[in-house]
């Protein structure tokens, strides 16, 4: 066959290439890879092809190539004589139309990802150009009859007894009422030539890793009809939303794209969701009929799953969904919409007082993120404390910000995922008036009652009433009233009159307003629809686009500006030109979208906007973000005093036997300092004090820290591009990495041999007359690549430079303290005894602090020479900070839920990497792990690793990236990660792993 075809496209246009099969339902399909590098599709139609359908497939890929040559549409290759569609016999004599299109580069929509909704907005902005241009185009064949012209997709009506399950088919036929509802508007509007079938297969999409992702090509015109616009967008829409894990905002990103490529109308908008649906059941009965004709044919029903999934989605809010696609493309979420803020603008001060006084006077006071710290636990929020919210800003009169991002909703309920970093409503979409319980509410202006209930939930709103209004125009809108005394319950009904400066209700006290401290909230709703008497008071970051539309700043019934109560957070792109501005240029940020976070408690961090991150990465906040111990222990030592070693105090005592406690009991000398790198300062000086040489051993790509001293020792930093170089005194040795070493873990003796590299770097210090001081090295090379040693090596390389007189340096800023599980400290699962121990960043949990213990021998060495004193080194404050961290760790068992935790990971982690060839290995213990990204040749995947470790970012997971050549995921939590967090990176990194795969 495939020579066949090769003659034939050789004849004809002059091609020479080697052709492929391709798949096709009905027609044949060949990839043409040409001599050249071009590459081409032969389509060589169904013998019995009508010739005016594939005309019209031709015809309208030369109008797009005409007038929108941009459009990523592929170009029809004429013959050597000029012809579009020739006919051709095949290899059996029959009679085909065969054509040549230019082969488009990428993948097929359906297998590409990330589904990001910039690629859908890319594709919506794709399409609306798409018919915009086709508006133009005419053909005879356009006015098909055929089942898959959504304008006769009532057809199903007659076949709904052949699905066979009663909920389906009740839910079909709903479907199909829906559209009888809209098909009149349908009807009226204008015809034109549209695509008609933009399915995830006829879609391709080019971008590899952190490429951005764009379409690259619109395909397969077959199902081409004359039919309104919206139907195009409808059908591919309905594709778009199949399984994408938020379906509202993928629409909403589409439709948008669309819009403002092809500005559509409210009316048409409106219709987008319905024949959405419509489409849907439409594939699903086809399909149902098709299993009834086939049924040894499993495949027909397994390809209706995504839509029934879809269809039957019961988190999917329909009846909101033209107001939300309405506002993605900046229309009136409902017809009237623009009067009703005419009408309020206009009023504006004209309104009775809400509370029968002016507000212009009172104060704001802020429950936001950044500067509000209630809940001390974001993710809870108990009776006492809701009690007490704003109490800082006084028991009397304050009002609270509309569009204020708060964490005060704390409970399950206002996540949108079954994880604590999962997306959450944060949003106020209110503005409330906090003043003592009890106080009068009068209506604004003339209302009718709506809705009176009281709603005594755990922090629900209490009483509560909503109150439905009409302008002079005739045009309406609502008002919502909470936190109020549920006696109103006992006086108010639906459809109760209210006339306009009515007292009405009056504010409830804690046991009565759903726990809260007494206040209101005010919030305005120009629509019901999709809400009706259950309003969100708070709403998703992401989807503001739809609430600021929906639930506008109901400041104008106040009678106060917009500006007054409406919340601007911190600007993220101002802060991050303030950093370019007065900042270094080799400071970095982290992630290609940086995170600015301003709140954290344990392993979750905040941004501006409340979205909650776990943080997988941060080490220093060893014991958790924002732990409450450490809090009381500051503030409280701040309120004594805070002083340094020059003077006695019981604290610093403390501190030093509770470190000693945990090592060997040689080492009972204890240096405070300020950081990890002050420690690894003053070992260097210990070692030379205690030896009288200069010259140090330390393994290549080590990090120890920022000061002259310490980069001369960290060829991380020295070997780096723009780095000072190796100096003469400094000798590096290889990583014991046994991954991608010179020794394998297949080699019995590869501890041995990698310490065995040592004995040549001491024997050039001592020749350049440098001798030999000592060896340092983080006892698990973190940012070489979070390695673990094989066991022995340490040991062994102690030995070996004890016998050459130097001394040996453990640096465990990155793996002491318990954070591998089984071991408080790394040189213990190597069983290697060190002079000198050096501890920075988790021993403060975010407070600057540093230790450093070793000999009494070597402390006294150090001793014969000038005094050592570090200002704030063992500072009381940092000595009582110091000694509760250290037990933190004890009390809280955190050590052993390091080892618990991180076995699961492990483990996990360990199963992908018999699953996804770009996983070369996995390693660590405890919560130090690190996982090694590969190319396919074996090579380091620099490329993947940056991917992934960005994807992770969206998946709201904070994770590192390490090694040489910086292809190591680093996974380094804080102590206090839960089962459901470990759940949450595997499921989200093995989801990223995938798109890799792909």
């Amino acid at each position: 066959m495939l020579g066949h075809w090769a003659t034939v496209l050789q004849s004809q246009w002059g091609i020479s290439a080697n052709l492929s099969r391709l798949d096709g339902e009905y027609d044949l399909n060949f990839l043409a890879s040409a001599d050249d590098g071009q590459r081409y599709i032969l389509k060589a139609m169904r013998p019995g092809c009508e010739a005016g359908l594939v005309d019209l497939q031709a015809q309208t890929l030369a109008h797009i190539a005409q007038n929108a040559p941009d459009l990523p549409f592929p170009r029809v290759v004429p013959t050597q004589s000029g012809q579009m569609l020739i006919e051709v016999a095949d290899e059996g004599g029959k009679a085909r139309l065969a054509w040549v299109q230019v082969c488009l580069a990428g993948q097929c929509y359906a297998k590409s990802e990330p589904k990001s909704l910039d690629l859908i907005e890319n594709l919506g902005h794709v399409l609306g150009e798409t018919d915009k241009v086709l508006e133009s185009f005419q053909h005879p064949e356009l006015g098909r009859d055929f089942k898959w012209n959504l304008m006769q997709a009532d057809w199903i009506n007659d076949h709904l007894d052949a699905i066979g399950k009663p909920e389906r088919r009740d839910l079909i036929a709903d479907i199909a009422s829906g559209f009888s509802d809209v098909k009149g508007r349908l009807d009226a509007q204008p015809l034109q030539a549209i695509h008609n079938d933009a399915n995830d297969y006829n879609i391709l999409v080019k971008g590899h890793l952190s490429e951005p992702r764009i379409v690259s090509g619109l395909i397969d015109l077959g199902d081409m009809c004359a039919a309104p616009r919206v139907c195009d967008l409808a059908i591919a829409g309905a594709y778009i939303v199949l399984d994408h894990r938020n379906p509202e905002q993928a629409l909403a990103a589409f439709v948008r794209g669309y819009h403002e490529a092809n500005p559509l109308s409210a009316g048409e908008v409106s219709l987008i969701w319905p024949l959405l649906r419509m489409r849907l059941a439409v594939s699903v009965v086809n399909s149902t009929l098709m299993a009834v004709e086939n049924p040894n044919d499993p495949y027909v029903t397994i390809s209706q799953a995504p839509a029934w999934r879809l269809l039957e989605n019961d988190t999917i809010n329909g009846d909101l969904m033209s107001a939300r696609l309405r506002a993605a493309c900046g229309l009136p979420v409902t017809d009237g919409a623009e009067r009703i803020h005419a009408f309020l603008n206009d009023q504006r001060g004209e309104f009775a007082h809400l509370f029968g006084q002016s507000l212009s006077d009172t104060p704001m006071g802020s429950l936001s993120v950044e500067n509000s710290t209630w809940p001390q636990n974001p993710f809870h929020m108990p009776l006492e404390e809701a009690a007490r919210v704003g109490e800082e800003f006084g028991p009397e009169w304050w009002l609270g910000y509309y569009n204020e991002p708060r964490l005060i909703y704390a409970e399950p309920g206002f996540r949108k995922g079954p994880w604590k970093a999962s997306d959450r409503r944060t949003v106020h979409l209110a503005v409330d008036v906090f003043t003592p319980e009890g106080t009068a509410l009068y209506a604004p202006m003339d209302a009718t009652v709506e809705v009176v209930e009281d709603r005594d939930n755990h922090l629900d709103y209490g009483g509560v009433v909503i109150l439905y209004h009409e302008t002079p125009d005739g045009d309406g809108f609502y008002t919502l009233y909470g936190h109020l005394d549920p006696e109103l319950c006992d006086r108010l009904k639906p459809g109760d009159k209210i006339a306009k400066g009515e007292a009405f209700a009056k504010l409830g006290d804690p046991t009565q307003n759903g726990g809260w401290s007494p206040h209101v909230h005010f919030q305005l709703a120009l629509t019901t629809v999709g809400m009706e008497a259950n309003w969100p008071g708070v709403g998703d970051p992401d989807e503001m686009y739809l609430w600021h539309a929906v639930c506008p700043n109901p400041a104008a019934l106040l009678n106060l500006p917009d500006e007054k109560v409406f919340y601007r957070p911190t600007d993220k792109q101002q802060i991050k030109q303030g950093r370019q501005d007065h900042f270094g240029q080799n400071l970095t940020l982290t992630y290609d979208d940086p995170v600015m976070l301003v709140r954290g408690w344990k392993h979750h961090m905040f941004d501006e906007w409340g979205r909650p991150y776990l943080d997988a990465y941060n080490n220093v906040p060893h014991v958790g973000h924002a732990h409450p111990r450490i809090q009381a222990v500051a503030a409280d030592q701040l309120k004594r005093m805070n002083s340094n070693t020059r003077y006695l105090h019981p604290a610093q005592t403390a501190f030093a036997d509770k470190i000693l406690s945990k090592l060997p009991d040689h080492l009972e000398v204890c240096f405070f300092v300020n950081s990890g790198t002050e420690a690894n300062e003053l070992a260097l000086r210990l070692a030379r004090a205690h030896t009288g040489a200069k010259g140090m051993v330390t393994p290549d790509h080590g990090y120890h820290g920022n000061t002259t001293g310490v980069i001369d020792i960290s060829a991380y930093k020295f070997n780096a591009p723009g780095g000072i170089g190796q100096s003469d005194w400094v000798e590096l040795v290889e990583v014991a990495d046994d991954y991608r070493g010179s020794f394998k873990r297949d080699d019995p003796d590869r501890a041995q041999k990698f310490a065995d590299l040592i004995d040549p770097a001491i024997a050039s210090l001592q020749q350049k007359g440098r001798g030999l001081a000592g060896f340092i090295a983080e006892t698990f090379p973190s940012v070489g690549g979070q390695i673990i040693p094989p066991q022995g090596y340490l040991a062994a390389v102690y030995e070996k430079i004890r016998a050459a007189g130097g001394v040996c340096i453990a640096d465990e800023v990155q793996t002491g303290l318990g954070r591998l599980g089984d071991y408080y400290f790394g040189f213990e699962r190597q069983g290697a005894v060190p002079d000198i121990v050096v501890l920075g960043k988790p021993i403060g949990n975010g407070h600057p602090l540093g230790a450093l213990v070793t000999t009494r021998a070597i402390a006294e060495s150090f001793a014969k020479g000038p005094e050592f004193f570090s200002t704030f080194g063992g500072s009381t404050l940092s000595c009582r900070i110091g000694k509760e961290v250290l037990d933190i760790v004890d009390d809280e068992g955190l050590q052993e839920n390091a080892r618990r935790m991180g076995e699961r990971l492990k483990q996990g982690l360990e199963q992908m990497e018999t699953e996804f060839a770009c996983v070369g290995d996995v390693r660590g213990m405890g919560l130090f792990l690190g996982v090694e990204l590969i190319n396919p040749d074996g090579s380091e995947g620099t490329a993947i690793c940056k991917y992934i470790k960005n994807r992770m970012r969206d998946h709201r997971i904070l994770i590192g990236n390490e090694g040489p050549k910086d292809n190591i995921l680093k996974i380094r939590p804080p102590l206090t990660i839960e089962a459901e967090d470990v759940k949450m990176i595997l499921r989200s990194l093995r989801s990223v792993l995938q798109e890799v795969q792909v």
